[in-house]
């Protein structure tokens, strides 16, 4: 098992340790770094910021070859941690304590500890996962501005450990909305000060979503970011596959969310996040996919294959048909062979 040691909050030993542990090439931008890795122990990419608001982010999207441990030890900061799952899943655990939490897919979580114990992940081996850490500063020292001490002091009081406990965890419901922001943060393409502007104002955003999805879990009711169960998720996945199977059949939101038991909303939320698609979008994109595969391996014609897909205008086929492939559908039956030939 591999085991990685992060003990200063300062990003730059902080990606330093983490290059010598894993080798890799490091590549750097102001307060910026990203490690990126293609070898024998891992390969993905480990990124990171760090603010004059004392929050540091870092985010892994990687494959370890191993079974692979980050610990956290950072007793002059001492930050709490404020997680998410954005791909695959990952364990938790404060030092070497037996009790692990999972973090799914989805999943948040947000860990602290008094000084004396240890943030620890556990990735497995061969699972490509992707989360992000948000740390804030806790202690005296980093506040430095009249904001920055409310925002430590509100943190203090709901995250950190009370009633001589060492320890807080809180594993959270699914959020889809998370994920949303993990995608903006690679979106990005300005660079130099405007690039670290959006970078922070985008952190800071995820940071308020993990700590509203605690207050609204608290309540044990449904979020304002419209967080997703992962029963929710796992419907809409088996929705998915259902229309992917029948592609034939008239839906429409209703049947669908009659269907599935989940509102309109939640529907397409859903969808969005899982398959970049509104409902709409991903049911013609599947009639689309079905009727190529079915020119490319039946002897129907063009109109007895719009009507098998559930469409009923064969204008309207050809138009999609031609965005989605470049030709008409009648085009591409008949150059099947020289398509073939040339492929």
């Amino acid at each position: 098992m591999k085991t990685i040691n992060i003990d200063s909050n300062n990003i730059t030993n902080i990606f330093n340790e983490m290059q010598q542990d894993l080798g890799g090439s490091l590549k750097s931008r102001p307060q910026e770094y990203h490690l990126i890795l293609d070898n024998d122990l891992a390969s993905g990419t480990i990124t990171g910021v760090c603010f004059k608001s004392h929050i540091c982010f870092m985010q892994y999207d990687i494959t370890f070859k191993e079974d692979t441990l980050v610990i956290n030890n950072m007793p002059s900061t001492n930050p709490i941690h404020f997680m998410y799952c954005a791909k695959g899943k990952i364990a938790h655990s404060f030092g070497n304590e037996e009790k692990q939490r999972v973090l799914n897919q989805f999943q948040t979580g947000i860990f602290s500890s008094d000084p004396s114990k240890e943030t620890t992940l556990f990735f497995k081996k061969d699972e490509h996962v992707k989360i992000s850490n948000i740390m804030v500063t806790t202690t005296e020292e980093a506040s430095t501005e009249d904001n920055i001490d409310k925002l430590r002091n509100q943190l203090l009081k709901t995250f950190m450990p009370k009633n001589g406990e060492q320890t807080f965890a809180y594993t959270g419901s699914y959020n889809l909305k998370i994920a949303e922001q993990m995608h903006q943060l690679e979106a990005i393409t300005q660079k130099g000060l405007v690039r670290h502007l959006l970078t922070q104002g985008i952190v800071h955003l995820m940071l308020a979503m993990e700590i509203q999805q605690h207050k609204e879990d608290q309540k044990n009711s449904k979020n304002n970011f419209g967080s997703l169960t992962k029963d929710e998720v796992d419907n809409i996945r088996e929705l998915a596959e259902f229309v992917r199977n029948y592609p034939e059949i008239q839906y429409n939101l209703k049947y669908l969310s009659s269907k599935s038991g989940l509102s309109p909303a939640k529907l397409q939320e859903g969808f969005k996040l899982l398959y970049n698609r509104t409902v709409t979008d991903y049911i013609r994109n599947v009639r689309v996919e079905t009727a190529e595969h079915m020119i490319k391996t039946t002897d129907l014609n063009i109109s007895e294959i719009v009507y098998s897909v559930g469409l009923t205008s064969r204008s309207y086929f050809s138009k999609i048909f031609k965005e989605r492939y470049n030709c008409s559908p009648k085009y591409y039956q008949d150059n099947q062979n020289t398509l073939v030939a040339t492929a």
